[in-house]
């Protein structure tokens, strides 16, 4: 199948590149490759492959019955029926291949807090003993029907949705193809559900659709439980969602895909304070720890603001290929135990999953702040990393930000999470243009750009694409060495009200640390915003 990130076929290696139908639900409309093709393959008409992936070798193609795209001109392209065709009739079987529990079943890409994707190499023993946890703690029965609207290809739908259920007799419903809160609804009432999934989003316009009444109150009585991940689920939420569509029993995970994915989550009976407040307690055989984000030695007392460290089982092999990379996370320690470093890894659902595992000795450090309780919760303080979660996507500043630098009249640009009330998190940039830009550029235009540059080669990830915010300033302070070696990132706001714009979340963001001195957003906006050269919209 077609990477929809190029960059993946480079990191994998790929000797052979097959396109293919899509598989994985959500399955987008369709739209032509060749462009991304061209990317690897810059001459798709020359007979000889000359790729900017200097290890592939041959592109397959499975399928175009439809004749969507016409390969005529595409001389490179191998139809898969003649590589069929080709082979000996007398071949013989493959030999049986013992397997074992911790051989890789699934390389899982991450979107981790670089924009380069890594390939997770999760286990047999992970994702069906995750699966299994996850199951449990939600008590699902044989009786259950889950109606799970996250997608197949996301460790939400394939390992907290089938998995869970598959190893639970459960059924499990697919709504749609890809997310619709009026599907979503009627699925539940139709089926009667018993469980419902979703990330803040999903769940808040499905309360709006039903405070509009576009879909009528009714039939929503079998429901009990379900998982809410992706994103921080804000307590007034959990309320709702516990009286408007009876999820009483709502769980909360929390993890990444390096961990397959979850490490933490509460259970259908735990305290309602900690539903609301906490990401539960640890899976069984996980272990973790918070420790000095300075210092990975020094492991804090409870109650302590720390970064949370993971170990155990369920956390992955190596990144697949990429020997160099897994070397750099997972770094034993004076007694043998793998600690994985990763405060450069993904996350799987973002407020509420990861942390730790501990069988195989392995640990992963997650990067987020955390504190635990005596009685074994934890509670996820903030994040040590500059990664956006966005309705329960990950988004890369440093991509929108070179998308932003590409633009002709951007000159500098910094791009930043800030808070919202739909998303959890929104997707800010702060914009130097050129001067002969200067008062042309649009807010408008600079969301319009971003949209039509990232969503081509980002697939799948369509959140990524969207900008919500655009400040502009004249200048931004200058980089520093310092700021690379900033252990965590410290974040106040601030609200600007212009009668002219609309309110929008700024962050003080003490990002550049130098000499002692802090110079933080704060101070660039009172300076532009006195200049009279701030617009924020």
């Amino acid at each position: 199948m077609l990477c929809s990130n190029w960059e993946q076929s480079c990191h994998l290696e790929a000797s052979h590149l097959i396109i293919s139908t899509e598989v994985n639900l959500p399955r987008k409309d369709p739209r032509s490759n060749i462009p991304l093709l061209q990317e690897l393959v810059p001459d798709l008409q020359s007979v000889k492959l000359q790729s900017t992936v200097s290890s592939l070798k041959q592109i397959i193609l499975v399928q175009n019955d439809a004749g969507r795209v016409d390969t005529s001109a595409l001389k490179c392209i191998t139809p898969y029926t003649s590589i069929y065709s080709e082979l000996p009739q007398d071949m013989k079987a493959l030999p049986d291949q013992g397997l074992s529990p911790t051989d890789v079943v699934n390389i899982q890409f991450t979107s981790g807090t670089t924009s380069m994707p890594k390939a997770a190499c999760l286990s047999h023993r992970s994702i069906l003993n995750n699966g299994v946890q996850i199951g449990d703690r939600m008590l699902l029965t044989p009786k259950d029907i889950v109606c799970c609207p996250p997608p197949l290809f996301h460790c939400f739908g394939c390992i907290l949705g089938y998995m869970a259920t598959a190893t639970h007799g459960s059924a499990i419903v697919f709504p749609t193809e890809s997310f619709n809160a009026v599907a979503t609804l009627k699925a539940v009432q139709e089926e009667k559900c018993t469980a419902l999934y979703g990330v803040p989003t999903m769940f808040i316009e499905e309360l709006d659709l039903l405070a509009d009444g576009v879909v009528p109150y009714e039939g929503f009585q079998y429901l009990r439980t379900g998982i809410a991940a992706g994103s921080s689920v804000p307590s007034e939420l959990m309320k709702k969602l516990h009286k408007t569509l009876n999820l009483t029993e709502l769980t909360i995970c929390y993890g990444m895909t390096e961990t397959s994915p979850v490490s933490t989550m509460t259970a259908t009976d735990d305290p309602i304070e900690k539903r609301l407040n906490t990401v539960g307690k640890l899976l069984p055989h996980v272990e973790a720890k918070v420790v000095n984000p300075l210092d990975y030695d020094q492991i804090l007392p409870l109650g302590e603001r720390g970064e949370l460290a993971v170990s155990g089982y369920h956390v992955m092999k190596e990144y697949w290929g990429a020997p160099e990379k897994t070397a750099a996370v997972m770094v034993p320690d004076s007694e043998g135990k793998i600690w994985m470093h990763v405060s450069i890894a993904s996350f799987l659902f973002c407020f509420f999953l990861f942390l730790f595992t501990v069988s195989n000795l392995f640990v992963h450090k997650t990067g987020d702040e955390a504190s635990m309780s005596a009685d074994g919760y934890i509670t996820i303080t903030g994040r040590i990393k500059d990664l956006i979660i966005r309705g329960g996507e990950n988004i890369h500043p440093l991509e929108v930000e070179n998308c932003l630098l590409a633009h002709p009249s951007v000159s500098n640009v910094s791009v930043l999470g800030v808070p919202d009330e739909r998303y959890g998190e929104a997707v800010a940039a702060f914009v130097v243009t050129h001067a002969e830009g200067e008062g042309k550029v649009t807010s408008a235009e600079i969301k319009s750009w971003v949209r039509g540059k990232l969503s081509h080669h980002l697939g799948q990830k369509s959140k990524s694409s969207q900008l919500d915010g655009m400040v502009a300033v004249s200048a931004l302070p200058c980089d520093h060495p310092a700021k690379a070696t900033l252990a965590r990132l410290d974040f106040a706001y601030l609200r600007l009200f212009d009668c002219d714009v609309c309110l929008f979340f700024l962050p003080l963001a003490l990002r550049f640390k130098m000499s002692g001195l802090a110079i933080s957003w704060f101070g660039i906006l009172l300076h532009c915003q006195h200049m009279g050269r701030v617009v924020v919209s």
